[in-house]
């Protein structure tokens, strides 16, 4: 059912407790029922690793922190056809905001040379960027609600003194970015900690 079924649609199922039942279409057989299972019984079942190695990580900084600067940022990202992944903005204490995301590496070049451009546009103090990171996530059921899953992954790379550069949660997989070089020590160590039986990519 993976195939069909969207990752976005399991999670507003479980979110607000609707069933599924996952059907073939070639057989009239039962299926895979999916639902909610009683408090007592429900816990975060970590079922793997996934990661990838072809992102990069783009950085305006000093925008005026006003209604609409996100839109005016990622909308020509958006016109070149550019898929945006990760988003976080911060705002400092003089009302200023640095707007980082992340896109394909394939399309880094492109869009770096897109937002220097409209860094001039609205005054932004400078565009940084970073082509040489990865995103490694956590993936299982019930992680956002569960915050000892994200605590434990933090403590994880913490303890193998790998820096985390953004931050991203759901129901289903908590996804962080990092420098590529410490992908693979990331991946290991947390395969370790949560006793995984393997990676998935």
């Amino acid at each position: 059912g993976s195939r069909v079924l969207h990752t976005r649609a399991v999670e507003f199922a479980s979110k607000y407790q609707v069933p599924l039942r996952v059907l073939s279409s070639f057989e009239e057989k039962p299926g895979t029922l999916i639902t909610k299972e009683d408090d007592s019984m429900e816990q975060p079942i970590i079922s793997g690793i996934a990661f990838t190695r072809d992102e990069a990580k783009l950085t305006i900084l000093g925008v005026k922190d006003v209604p609409g600067i996100a839109s005016a940022i990622l909308g020509p990202i958006s016109d070149a056809n550019i898929e945006v992944d990760m988003i976080v903005q911060n705002v400092a204490a003089d009302m200023s905001t640095d707007f980082t995301f992340t896109v394909q590496r394939d399309d880094y070049n492109q869009a770096k040379q897109i937002l220097e451009n409209i860094a001039k546009n609205i005054d932004a103090r400078e565009v940084s960027g970073d082509n040489k990171i990865a995103k490694l996530s956590l993936v299982g059921v019930g992680m956002r609600s569960h915050a000892g899953v994200a605590s434990r992954m933090f403590k994880v790379l913490a303890d193998e003194s790998i820096n985390i550069q953004m931050i991203s949660t759901s129901e289903i997989k908590i996804s962080v970015v990092l420098a590529e070089k410490y992908l693979e020590l990331a991946a290991r160590a947390l395969h370790s900690a949560f006793e995984l039986s393997e990676e998935v990519n």
